[in-house]
């Protein structure tokens, strides 16, 4: 059965650059089967570089894990990942792949997928930076905050390289600064939160 994205799921978008493997493997192979939000990951390689990210994590996670396609129809509860070459962006709840030209001189950018997905889902976003060197995902995170999502980077501690996550965090578009074992259980916090509060007010109502 397709458990097609709601606007009423969360969606997470993560990214990452420098020593990011390792710390993507880290964050989704600790979320659980039933988070109701899809997972979206940027992992910056090169252009020709092809890719076995996907099936890396898919040996090592509890959600079904899919490589990005043009026109794909996003499902909560999946983990989707980029491929090189391509921009991902969400739009009409589908993943787009676009080649368009590098920005902030990688393909697929962090700034690209976030900025599209806090255009489409506003406050049900939550973006999240993790190590890696440059500015990627500043922009994006700031678009993310303004939109009312919520935003979450990597510590220097945990972090391989810092560039990236202290960017943002100095450009103020961060709510949480979380070291790498903390991250995937504030996502979970986050993703329910909504499903809690309404449990909370069908009480209240039931009461009355």
């Amino acid at each position: 059965m397709v458990n097609h994205i709601k606007k009423s799921n969360k969606v997470v978008v993560i990214g990452a650059s420098a020593g990011g493997i390792y710390a993507l493997t880290e964050v989704v192979s600790h979320l659980p089967y039933n988070l109701p939000a899809a997972v979206i990951l940027v992992q910056h390689l090169t252009r020709n570089h092809k890719t076995q990210l996907h099936e890396y994590l898919a040996r090592r996670c509890l959600l079904p894990v899919r490589l990005a396609e043009d026109r794909l129809p996003i499902e909560a509860g999946v983990v989707y990942v980029s491929i090189p070459g391509h921009h991902l962006c969400l739009k009409d709840d589908c993943l787009l792949l676009k080649r368009g030209k590098p920005v902030n001189y990688v393909w697929p950018s962090l700034d690209v997928l976030f900025t599209s997905a806090a255009k489409e889902y506003g406050s049900k976003v939550i973006g999240v930076i993790l190590t890696g060197t440059g500015r990627d995902g500043t922009r994006g995170a700031q678009k993310i905050k303004e939109r009312g999502g919520v935003t979450i980077a990597q510590d220097e501690k945990s972090s391989y390289f810092f560039g990236m996550p202290k960017s943002a965090i100095e450009a103020g578009a961060i709510d949480y600064v979380l070291p790498l074992d903390e991250i995937a259980g504030k996502i979970v916090d986050l993703a329910r939160r909504d499903i809690r509060k309404r449990k909370r007010k069908a009480k209240e109502k039931i009461k009355r």
